[in-house]
């Protein structure tokens, strides 16, 4: 409970910071705990800022760390309390709306809409084909340069969706979303050819012992 407490309270001051400061700013990303490069950042809010312009339309990043929740926390509560926090995030949002969130730490990805627009924005396909993937990806890559790449091809994957359902282009998302459809095809076909070599090995293996 003390933890649940003090959760709510940060996340107060949060939306009180998020209202006065970045709203009215044009800031597009809620929340990054520094997780985001600065060149990243500043690339979302332009584009951002013609998704805004172009579409009528927000979207949104809130990219935390770690909700510092205990570690005998439950599945279950772990996202009730998640999706509370989601839930005190919304109120300060200018809608029509897209918010995409994660925690790290929690291993939690979501993307919320607003106005229908989940009809426009296929969910299971930015999270799975363009967020996930580089979170996941094991290499050598800080967790800055993860964070940063895959909120970036998110978000770009999300405008992607916005502009090809009003069929009007956002000049700032042209070579970043050609990219982000590139970096999710190249991950499926290394996905795919791990798990065909896996088998293939596999099954040598199998045949070898017979011998």
């Amino acid at each position: 409970m003390k933890n649940l407490k003090n959760l709510k309270i940060g996340v107060i001051f949060s939306l009180l910071f998020f209202l006065s400061q970045n709203l009215f700013a044009g800031n597009f990303i809620l929340s990054d705990d520094n997780l985001i490069d600065p060149r990243a950042k500043s690339k979302i809010n332009e584009i951002g800022s013609e998704v805004k312009s172009k579409l009528g339309t927000n979207v949104y990043i809130y990219a935390k760390e770690s909700l510092d929740l205990n570690e005998d926390t439950s599945r279950k509560e772990k996202f009730d309390i998640i999706k509370n926090l989601e839930k005190e995030i919304i109120p300060a949002l200018e809608k029509p709306y897209i918010l995409l969130s994660m925690s790290v730490e929690d291993m939690y990805v979501n993307l919320l809409f607003s106005d229908n627009l989940e009809e426009v924005v296929d969910k299971d396909d930015i999270l799975n084909g363009y967020v996930i993937p580089l979170l996941a990806s094991k290499d050598k890559n800080t967790l800055l340069a993860k964070v940063s790449a895959s909120m970036l091809n998110g978000y770009s994957a999300i405008v992607d969706s916005l502009s090809e359902n009003k069929e009007i282009k956002i000049e700032s998302n042209a070579e970043i979303g050609n990219q982000g459809k590139v970096s999710s095809t190249i991950w499926r076909v290394f996905m795919y050819t791990l798990i065909v070599t896996s088998l293939i090995l596999y099954t040598y293996a199998v045949l070898r012992k017979k011998k």
